[in-house]
């Protein structure tokens, strides 16, 4: 995922998450507990953990969900 300016999360939750910051950085709320990551920082988020934060301008990392369904495959018309 790549983002080009400021995102607020709000709190939400879902499957499991995990994520490696290839650029930027992101504030991340999980659990209660707030963390800063920056770049070569990696994160998991578990499963049904309520989790909230910020996404600053220039942000770009992988992300992986344990939600096979989460993206639909997408195909050209």
């Amino acid at each position: 995922m790549k983002f080009d300016e400021d995102i607020e999360l709000p709190a939400h939750s879902h499957n499991a998450q995990w994520g490696i910051v290839l650029e930027g950085q992101i504030e991340l709320i999980i659990g209660g507990i707030k963390n800063l990551f920056k770049k070569g920082d990696r994160y998991f988020i578990p499963k049904g953990t309520i989790h909230s934060g910020k996404i600053f301008a220039g942000y770009s990392d992988i992300t992986y969900f344990d939600q096979p369904d989460r993206y639909k495959i997408k195909t050209k018309d």
